[in-house]
């Protein structure tokens, strides 16, 4: 048995298509003509940009979500890059050829988006290697292994697979996929679940150890591929399968309607989304409004910041894909892990410890005003729900300097003559340990909060999970950690201000009846976990939920919780 990273829930079942990546060489530096260069590098832009509209749009006929088809959109403004593709070209006049210039200009942006501790900066370093691979193949004329033609009942295994390679499969024929490399926020892995494939990525020398032909089964949810299994074996697994299925056509019956406990209570399910168009695509997959949308990513594979024209037509488009309902618009969150390079963010030592999130904001302020104007403007206007929260908050004094910008902000535009909201609810998002403690000042001056708990998990702890020498004291079933969800809940309780809670544990089944004891007022997940967990709240009460809390509080350790949780959990 092979042993990976569970990245897309599912069993498959069925005989191995190896694919292996062709070597790309070339000689940078042979002899050229830079006109016949630039018009060689020129064309293969405009073939990629094709064929990759082509797939974008087969995608989306697949996909209930735009986000996910967002990754090849996002592929073709990195190769219509005037910056990068300027770059290229004046190599080109220096002697490179157009392969040697495309290579070494792409790998000085792969270098340094890869050096971020931050998952989601490091994915652009992913987005940059995909467009640099498929537009080599275009100027070497490689063509890929076809991948549409892979027999039925396949499971493909390879090093890596790019967005568009992932464009081109055929869910009739590919029923599972096994990557060496890739986490849970991949593209792969994120397009994986989007087609409901099963997937294991990290699977170290997966492409050596197996072969084409070979009958493999692919446990996406415990990240295990079986190879050569027996024959009670396999039939186990079918059944398993057949099971999963069955319980995810019984998911459906929750994607479109109200979350409700078992006892009557609400709790509102929202989504996360890192792409306007995605608010549209939140809705239609049960979601009740955005609880988490992600700026950042505006501002990412760009030479210089959006304007606030570009930011506010963003804002609206996510406020119109919502129809009405709640947005919840997170200000600028980069900053020593997350390096954008539009915005000169200098490396720092200890960047989690850095010049994060408002922090960055505050000393930045031109930046900030532009931000907080885009979203006053793209608030203004009947039967619009936009809320604005603050990253990284750790005192009070930062949440008065972001209100009285945000003030600032809306008498600029004012004095402009420009239309804006008359006022704008704003919340924090409570990730470091500083603001927790102080939750209960902090609820006092906010319409909402909501908890980051992939950060807090980690200032709490005092641990990189990027880091494996320590990333197994990353464990959201601490004690210490539940303490402090705890008392931040219990703080917005006392004063009436709703907190939200965010994350990936925010979308854990085990976990669920945990937030609902503490007083939850809603959830901002995925939008895939949606039917999980609108299902998972339906099937406790508070006073159920109140006794497996009180339980699980008196255990002095994290195995100690995990164990109580796994045995309590109701699926």
């Amino acid at each position: 048995m092979l042993q990976g990273i569970a990245v897309s829930d599912g069993i498959g079942l069925g005989k191995v298509l190896l694919i292996r990546a062709h070597a790309l060489v070339f000689n940078e530096n042979r002899a050229v003509d830079p006109q016949h260069e630039t018009g060689r590098f020129t064309k293969a832009v405009a073939a990629f940009c094709a064929n990759t509209a082509s797939r974008m749009r087969h995608l989306q006929q697949r996909s209930p979500s735009s986000e996910d088809s967002k990754i090849l959109e996002t592929h073709i403004g990195i190769a219509n890059d005037p910056e990068m593709n300027s770059q290229v070209c004046e190599l080109i006049e220096s002697g490179l050829s157009a392969e040697g210039a495309l290579n070494r200009v792409c790998n000085m942006y792969i270098a340094m988006f890869s050096d971020s501790h931050d998952e989601l900066t490091r994915l652009r370093a992913e987005d940059i290697r995909d467009v640099r691979n498929a537009l080599m193949h275009l100027l070497l004329g490689v063509k890929d292994t076809a991948i549409k033609d892979a027999p039925k009942g396949s499971i493909l295994v390879a090093e890596e697979l790019s967005p568009s390679a992932m464009a081109d499969l055929d869910t009739e024929r590919i029923v599972g996929l096994v990557l060496e490399k890739g986490g849970p926020a991949s593209h792969a892995s994120i397009l994986a679940r989007t087609m409901g494939l099963p997937a294991v990525c990290g699977v170290r020398g997966a492409a050596d150890k197996l072969s084409s032909g070979d009958f493999v089964i692919v446990d996406g949810s415990r990240g295990e591929v079986i190879s050569s299994p027996g024959e009670k074996v396999i039939a186990e697994y079918w059944q398993k399968r057949e099971a999963q299925l069955e319980e995810r056509r019984c998911m459906e019956h929750f994607r479109d309607r109200h979350t409700i406990s078992a006892d009557g209570l609400e709790y509102p399910l929202y989504c996360n989304i890192s792409m306007p168009c995605a608010a549209g695509g939140a809705i239609e997959s049960g979601g009740e409004g955005v609880g988490l949308f992600r700026t950042e990513y505006l501002f990412m594979n760009r030479s210089s910041p959006p304007s606030e024209e570009e930011q506010a037509t963003a804002y609206s488009q996510a406020l119109d894909g919502a129809a009405g309902r709640q947005v919840v618009i997170r200000t600028l969150d980069i900053g020593g892990d997350k390096n954008v390079p539009c915005l000169d963010v200098y490396k720092e030592e200890n960047p989690f410890l850095g010049l994060r999130g408002v922090r960055w904001c505050l000393q930045n302020p031109d930046v900030f005003l532009t931000q907080l104007r885009a979203l006053l403007r793209a608030g203004a206007g009947e039967g619009r729900d936009l809320r604005v929260m603050f990253p990284m908050i750790s005192s009070l004094a930062e949440l008065r300097a972001c209100r009285q910008l945000l003030e600032k902000a809306r008498e600029q535009l004012i004095n402009d003559g420009k239309a804006c909201a008359g006022s704008l609810p704003v919340g924090v998002m409570i990730e470091t340990p500083s603001a927790a403690f102080i939750a209960d000042h902090l609820s006092r001056e906010t319409a909402f909060m909501s908890i980051g708990t992939n950060d807090l998990v980690g200032y709490i702890m005092a641990c990189d999970r990027g880091n494996p020498s320590v990333s197994s004291l990353y464990d959201p079933f601490h004690p210490a950690v539940l303490r402090a969800l705890r008392h931040i809940i219990q703080c917005g309780s006392a004063t009436g201000t709703p907190v939200c809670v965010c994350g990936e544990t925010a979308s854990d089944p085990r976990l669920v009846p945990l937030y609902m004891s503490y007083g939850i007022a809603s959830f901002s997940i995925p939008s895939g976990a949606v039917p999980r967990v609108r299902k998972t709240v339906s099937l406790w009460t508070k006073a159920e939920a109140d006794s497996l809390s009180e339980a699980a509080g008196r255990l002095e350790t994290a195995r100690e919780v995990r164990e109580l949780l796994d045995s309590a959990a109701r699926m």
